[in-house]
C-alpha cells in the first residue's frame, strides 16, 4: 500500500499551534496559551478539582478536544507524537490552579510519563503545601503488549484514556473531593482493555515519505498510535465476522496469560462500556460497519453492551485503522467498588467539549426492521541553608564529571546507535556544557548545595530534552527536596546517603525500570546502595553494573525494543548506564 503523504497545512512546524487556534475559535468557552501550547477552560470553577491531561500531538481530538465543562479542564499540546516538556506542564497546572486539587491523566509512554510526573514533583519541590492535591494517574489499556514483552514498561495508553476522563471529569463537577476523583479515575483505568488494528502506518507531516509498511492485502493487528509495530500481521485481510472475535478474545480472555488484565467471568454477566474508535483514516461508511460486528460478537459472547460509543476519540493523523476499548463495569454483588449506575451517570453526564461523540445514554438495541489566565504567584517553599564542606572540591568534582562525560560523547553515541535511537551521548553532552556554563557563573557552587542541585534539574529538563533529560530532571528534583530536610547545615556523606535514597524512591515511581533492567538506574541503584560503604565502593559497584549491561536483556527503556540477541552480539552497554558510570567515575578521581 502507499502511505497517503500528502496533507493541508500552511507549514509542518505550525500545524500545531495553527489547530489549536482553529479549535478555540471553533468553541468559545476555551483559551489558548500559544506558548505553552495549553488550551483551557476561560472561565474555570475553581472551586472543583481540575482534570489535566496532554502528549504530543496528531491524536485529534485527544486531548485538547475534550477541554470542556465535565471533563478535562486543561490539555498540553507537544508536537506530533512527541512528548510536551516539563515547561508546558507546569505552566498548564498554574493556569487551571483551583481550591480542591488537580489530577494529572496521561498515558502510559515514557515521554508523557516522564514529563508530566517531573512538572508534578517540581511543582511538589516549590510548593510542598500544595504537593498532596495534584494527583497523577497513568492510563495503560493496551492488550497487544504482553506481560513479557512488557514486563517493565508496561501496556501502552490508547483510547480508554478518554473514558477515564470523561468519567473523572463528570465526578469533578458534582464538586466531589481530589481523593474521591483520584480513586474513580484509578478504578476506571483498571478495568480497560484495547486493541488496534490497521491497514497500514500514518504518515508524520514533514517528514520524509515511508517505504511501503504492508502489502496491498494485509493488516496489522496491535499497532500503536505512533506508528509503532504491532503485534502481528495477517494476509489476506479478513472480513469482519473473522477478525472481530480474534480481536475481542485478546481483551476479554481470562486464559491467556500474557493477556489477561481485565478480570472478565465470561458467565454471561459481564456488563460493558464499548468505545470503537476511528484511529483517523476510516470512512464512516467503514466505522458503521465494524460497530455493527463489535456488538454481534459480544452478544454471542455473552457479554451486554450498557454503553456505545463510536467516532474519532484518539487517532493517529490519517492512519487507516480503528480500536476497540471495553471498560467492565462493575458487577451487581461486587461489593467495596463504585456501582456501574453510578460509573454509567458518570459517563452520560452531558459536557460540552467538542470531541465528545454524541451517544444516546442507554443501552444499545437491535436495529428495528422499517422500509489568558496569569499565572499564580507563590513565595519561595523553603530557607535551607546546606554547603559543602569543601567548595572548591564541590566544584571540581562538578567540572570533572561535566568534562568527562564531554569527552565520552562519541562512545556513548556509538553505543546509543546500536542500543537505542542514537542521541544518548549528545543529550548527556549537551546538559554537561550547560552545567559547565552555570558553574562558571557561580549558579552552581558548593556555596549553596541545594540550589545548585535545582539548578542542574532545571538544566537536565531545559538542555537535554527526551526521556533521560526528564529522568535526570526528576531525580535531581527528588533530591533537592530531600536535602531540603536535612537538619544539618553541611553536605556530610551521611546526608547525601539518605537523600540519594528518597530520590531513587521517588524516581521508582516514575520509572518500572528495576535493577538489573539493562537502563540507567542500574548503576544509579548500586552507586547509591554502596555509598553508605564510602565513595569508592560505591564507584566500583556502579562501574560493575554498568559494564554488566552488556550481556544483560534489556527489561525497560528503548532497548527493550531492540533485538535481544543484537544486543548481545554485539556486547554494547547501555549507553545511558554508561554515562552515570562516566559521571560518578568522574567525581571520585
Amino acid at each position: 500500500m502507499v502511505v497517503q503523504s500528502k496533507h493541508f497545512l500552511n507549514t509542518a512546524p505550525s500545524l500545531v499551534l495553527d489547530s489549536l487556534e482553529g479549535l478555540c475559535a471553533i468553541n468559545t468557552n476555551l483559551a489558548l496559551d500559544p506558548i505553552h501550547k495549553v488550551v483551557y477552560l476561560a472561565d474555570q470553577d475553581r472551586s472543583k478539582v481540575a482534570l489535566l491531561c496532554g502528549g504530543g500531538s496528531g491524536h485529534e481530538p485527544s486531548h485538547s478536544g475534550f477541554v470542556g465543562q465535565g471533563a478535562l479542564t486543561a490539555a498540553v499540546c507537544g508536537n506530533i507524537f512527541a512528548s510536551p516538556s516539563a515547561g508546558q506542564v507546569r505552566r498548564a497546572i498554574d493556569l487551571i490552579d483551583n481550591e480542591k486539587g488537580t489530577i494529572i491523566v496521561v498515558k502510559n509512554y515514557t515521554g508523557d510519563v516522564l514529563n508530566f510526573g517531573l512538572a508534578k514533583e517540581e511543582y511538589a519541590a516549590r510548593y510542598p503545601d500544595k504537593a498532596d492535591r495534584v494527583k497523577f494517574v497513568i492510563v495503560g489499556d493496551d492488550v497487544a503488549v504482553g506481560r513479557t514483552q512488557g514486563n517493565i514498561v508496561g501496556r501502552r495508553g490508547l483510547a480508554g484514556v478518554c473514558l477515564v476522563y470523561k468519567i473523572a471529569g463528570a465526578l469533578a463537577q458534582t464538586g466531589a473531593s481530589v481523593d474521591e476523583v483520584y480513586d474513580v479515575a484509578q478504578y476506571v483505568s483498571s478495568r480497560l482493555g484495547t486493541i488496534g488494528v490497521g491497514l497500514d502506518h500514518c504518515h508524520v507531516p514533514g517528514t520524509a515519505v515511508p517505504d511501503t509498511h504492508l502489502g496491498a492485502n494485509e493488516l496489522e493487528i496491535g499497532l500503536g498510535i505512533h506508528n509503532e509495530n504491532g503485534h502481528r500481521r495477517i494476509s489476506p485481510v479478513p472480513p469482519l465476522n473473522e477478525l472481530i472475535p480474534t480481536l475481542l478474545e485478546m481483551v476479554t480472555s481470562t486464559t491467556d496469560r500474557e493477556r489477561s488484565f481485565v478480570p472478565f467471568k465470561n458467565d454471561g454477566t459481564d456488563r460493558v462500556v464499548l468505545l470503537v474508535n476511528n484511529l483517523g483514516g476510516l470512512s464512516e461508511l467503514e466505522l458503521g460497519g465494524i460497530v455493527a460486528e463489535v456488538g454481534r460478537a459480544l452478544d454471542k459472547s455473552g457479554i451486554k453492551i450498557m454503553r456505545l460509543l463510536s467516532g474519532s476519540f484518539m487517532t493517529s493523523l490519517n492512519m487507516p485503522g480503528f480500536s476497540i476499548t471495553v471498560l467492565l463495569l462493575p458487577a451487581a454483588n461486587d461489593t467495596g467498588t463504585l456501582s456501574a449506575d453510578l460509573i454509567l451517570s458518570l459517563l452520560d453526564d452531558s459536557t460540552n467539549t467538542p470531541g465528545w461523540k454524541w451517544s444516546s445514554r442507554s443501552v444499545p438495541k437491535s436495529p428495528s426492521v422499517s422500509s489568558s489566565l496569569p499565572t499564580a504567584t507563590h513565595t519561595k517553599a523553603w530557607s535551607t541553608s546546606l554547603k559543602a564542606p569543601d567548595v572548591n572540591q564541590f566544584n571540581s568534582a562538578v567540572e570533572r564529571a561535566c568534562l568527562a562525560l564531554i569527552t565520552a560523547e562519541p562512545e556513548i553515541t556509538r553505543m546509543d546507535s546500536i542500543a537505542g535511537d542514537g542521541d544518548c551521548g549528545l543529550t548527556l553532552k549537551g546538559g554537561a556544557t550547560a552545567v559547565l556554563e552555570a558553574l562558571s557563573k557561580n549558579s552552581i557552587s558548593g556555596n549553596d548545595v541545594l540550589g545548585s542541585v535545582i539548578t542542574i534539574s532545571r538544566i537536565a529538563e531545559d538542555a537535554m530534552g527526551g526521556t533521560s533529560g526528564a529522568l535526570y530532571s526528576i531525580f535531581f528534583s527528588a533530591l533537592a527536596q530531600a536535602l531540603a530536610k536535612s537538619s544539618s547545615s553541611t553536605a556530610t556523606q551521611e546526608v547525601w546517603c539518605t537523600a540519594l535514597e528518597a530520590a531513587l524512591s521517588r524516581l521508582y515511581t516514575y520509572t518500572r525500570a528495576r535493577p538489573p533492567s539493562r537502563t540507567l538506574v542500574d548503576p544509579l541503584a548500586a552507586f547509591i546502595g554502596a555509598l553508605p560503604s564510602g565513595l569508592a565502593a560505591a564507584v566500583k559497584a556502579a562501574g560493575e553494573a554498568a559494564e554488566g549491561t552488556k550481556d544483560m536483556e534489556a527489561k525497560a527503556g528503548r532497548s527493550a525494543y531492540v533485538d535481544s540477541v543484537k544486543l548481545k552480539a554485539e556486547r554494547v552497554a547501555d549507553p545511558g548506564a554508561w554515562g552515570v558510570k562516566v559521571v560518578v567515575e568522574a567525581l571520585a578521581q
